[in-house]
C-alpha cells in the first residue's frame, strides 16, 4: 500500500508539472512584439494582476504594456489607412483609363460608321478606282477597325473588372477597419477605466 501510495504522488506531480508546462507555452506564444491586436490584448490580459474588492473584479495593467500596446494599434491602423489611399489611387488609375477608352471607342465608332456610308462610293481621294481595289481597301479598313474596336472592348472590360474588384477591396478593408479601430478603442476604453479606477482608489487609500 505504501508503494502505491508514492506511485499515485508521483504520478500527480508529473500531472501538474505537465499542465504548467503546457500553460507556460501557451504564454510564451502571446506577445505584444507579434501576432495579432486580438493575440496581443490577450498577452495583455494574462499579464495583468487582478483582485477583487467589493465584489468587483479588477485588472492592473503595466503602463509600458499599455503603451506599446497602444503604439501597436495605431501602427495598426496606420497601415489600414496606408492601404486604403493606395486602393483609391487604384481605382482613380483605373477610371482614367476606362474614360480615355469611351473616347476611343466613340472615335472608332464614329469612323467605322463614316467608312460604311461611303462604301457605296467609286471615289478614293479624288482618284477614280475599279471596284475590287475599292471593295478590297474598304473591308481591309473595315476589318482593322472592327479589330480595334474589339481590342478596345477587351481592355474596357478588363479595366471596368479591375475597378469593380479594387471597389470590392476598399468596401471589405473599410468594413474590417472600422470593426478593428471599433473593437481596439472598446478595449482601450475598458483598460483605461480599469486603470483610473485603479488609481482613484489608491489615491482614496493613502
Amino acid at each position: 500500500m505504501k508503494g502505491f501510495s508514492k506511485f499515485y504522488i508521483v504520478i500527480a506531480f508529473l500531472t501538474c508539472n505537465l499542465h504548467y508546462a503546457q500553460q507556460s507555452t501557451q504564454e510564451d506564444e502571446l506577445s505584444l512584439d507579434s501576432g495579432s491586436i486580438e493575440s496581443q490584448f490577450e498577452y495583455l490580459y494574462k499579464k495583468s494582476g487582478n483582485y477583487n474588492a467589493e465584489g468587483k473584479r479588477y485588472e492592473v495593467v503595466r503602463i509600458i504594456n499599455l503603451d506599446k500596446l497602444k503604439k501597436n494599434v495605431l501602427d495598426s491602423v496606420n497601415a489600414a489607412n496606408k492601404k486604403e489611399i493606395e486602393l483609391k489611387n487604384t481605382i482613380s488609375a483605373h477610371e482614367a483609363t476606362i474614360s480615355a477608352l469611351n473616347i476611343k471607342l466613340k472615335e472608332t465608332t464614329e469612323s467605322l460608321a463614316s467608312v460604311t456610308d461611303e462604301k457605296d462610293s467609286m471615289s478614293l481621294l479624288g482618284a477614280q478606282v475599279s471596284k475590287g481595289t475599292y471593295n478590297f481597301i474598304l473591308w481591309t479598313v473595315i476589318i482593322g477597325l472592327l479589330l480595334l474596336f474589339l481590342l478596345f472592348v477587351f481592355r474596357f472590360r478588363r479595366s471596368n473588372i479591375l475597378t469593380l474588384e479594387a471597389k470590392a477591396n476598399l468596401a471589405e478593408l473599410e468594413t474590417e477597419y472600422e470593426d478593428h479601430r471599433r473593437k481596439a478603442l472598446e478595449r482601450e476604453q475598458r483598460i483605461s477605466r480599469q486603470l483610473q479606477d485603479e488609481i482613484n482608489k489608491y489615491k482614496k487609500s493613502k
